[in-house]
């Protein structure tokens, strides 16, 4: 019964890290052009709330279109 204890931790754990690193996926999904920035915010500050946020809002956030 022990071994299923560690896998339940296992799963756990990897559902965890993929939900921490949401922002980032979306900005690799998306093309996004400062994407390692986003990365790198997710990764320093987004085990702060605001910090999580901050890289999802940044990460779904519209491109600005310059005008020629």
């Amino acid at each position: 019964m022990k071994i299923w204890s560690y896998v339940l931790f296992a799963v756990f754990l990897l559902a965890a890290l993929f939900l921490y690193f949401v922002p980032t996926f979306i900005a690799f999904k998306n093309g996004r052009e400062n994407k390692w920035a986003i990365l790198l915010l997710n990764a320093l500050l987004g085990v702060t709330i605001l910090g999580w946020i901050g890289a999802l809002l940044w990460s779904t956030s519209p491109t600005p279109s310059h005008q020629k």
